[in-house]
């Protein structure tokens, strides 16, 4: 007799963990927005003026990494910053190639004239953290190893400006710039320098529930069940939210005083679920001294940027996401 097997877990429209161990993450939730987690081809022709491949960073583990490329006017070669890019999703869904992130970096490679350089991450319930911190920090050492000319990626080898080297990432992405951060401190990176790093609306949280989620309204993009349930499948087992991961501004986390960091570009949405939270960590890297921009989006919410439909259709959201960018460029044209 067939064992059929049975859903023991699920998050609104994002994920059915089975019985079995598998995980399906095919989109259930409402049809007119399954578009933005379609995978986009990546083309080496440049079409608005960016130009996307994929390539395997280590062949050894199979890490992938797209790169999104600027066309450079004049043909002139000119040294670009790199900006590598860790997805969100709480660190159990999405993938670099997704539609929404094609779309948000793309425009940010135009705006800031940058090489975006975005991980394909290792996803939980199947590869718990510290897996994809691990991913990320693997991915810098590969432009490190690009850096002393050990390996070759022509797009990077011949336009990468490895003395300027970022870190962006969404969500869940944003604890990953955190860690990878932290963890570059301690490394020889030379000659390659990371520069600054740009955590956007990290999920950093407490197992205590914060004032903001408790009184912000609930988003698409942002759920409490999807912060219990997405940080129940990926933190190691037998831990909670105050993981140092999920909660660097906690007990359990090193010292942020004794962290060697990059300047950081922290940023902020007001109407974000989480917030109180973010900002309890802003305040710690402020008090501890460290080189800090903080970066407020008014009038929205966790991610907004991400939700094309609402930058095209509400003009607060494509206000707010016009200024996001802008810092972001900013940032990166001055370090």
């Amino acid at each position: 007799m067939v064992h059929e097997k049975q859903v023991i877990d699920e998050v609104s429209g994002w994920l059915r963990v089975f019985d079995d161990g598998s995980v399906d993450r095919t989109w259930t939730g409402p049809p007119e927005v399954k578009f933005m987690s379609e995978p986009v081809k990546p083309h080496d022709d440049f079409i608005d003026g960016i130009a996307v491949k994929d390539v395997v960073a280590d062949d050894k583990y199979g890490s992938r990494l797209r790169i999104y490329l600027p066309e450079q006017n004049g043909g002139s070669i000119d040294k670009l910053p790199v900006v590598v890019h860790f997805h969100g999703g709480g660190f159990c869904i999405s993938q670099a190639d997704w539609f929404m992130y094609y779309t948000v970096y793309t425009r940010l490679a135009r705006v800031a004239n940058a090489i975006i350089v975005s991980v394909f991450l290792p996803l939980a319930p199947e590869h718990r953290l510290p897996a994809a911190c691990d991913s990320g920090f693997a991915s810098l050492l590969y432009l490190r190893d690009l850096s002393r000319q050990k390996i070759n990626e022509p797009w990077l080898s011949n336009f990468a400006d490895f003395n300027r080297v970022f870190l962006i990432g969404d969500s869940s992405g944003g604890n990953i710039v955190h860690q990878v951060a932290a963890r570059a401190g301690e490394e020889d990176l030379s000659p390659m320098k990371l520069a600054g790093a740009i955590p956007i609306h990290p999920g950093f949280v407490r197992s205590k529930r914060s004032k903001s989620e408790l009184e912000q309204e609930q988003t698409p993009f942002l759920t409490l069940d999807m912060v219990d349930k997405f940080l129940g499948f990926a933190l190691p087992i037998g831990s909670n939210k105050d993981h140092p991961i999920t909660c660097p501004m906690g007990d359990a986390a090193p010292a942020v005083e004794e962290l060697k960091l990059p300047p950081y570009l922290y940023c902020v949405a007001d109407n974000d679920l989480i917030k109180d939270t973010e900002m309890e960590f802003y305040e710690a890297l402020k008090k501890a001294k460290k080189d800090v921009e903080l970066c407020i989006s008014y009038g929205v919410g966790h991610s907004f940027y991400l939700n094309k439909i609402a930058v095209e259709m509400d003009p607060v959201t494509g206000s707010a996401t016009e200024k996001l960018f802008e810092a972001i460029a900013e940032f990166i044209s001055k370090h």
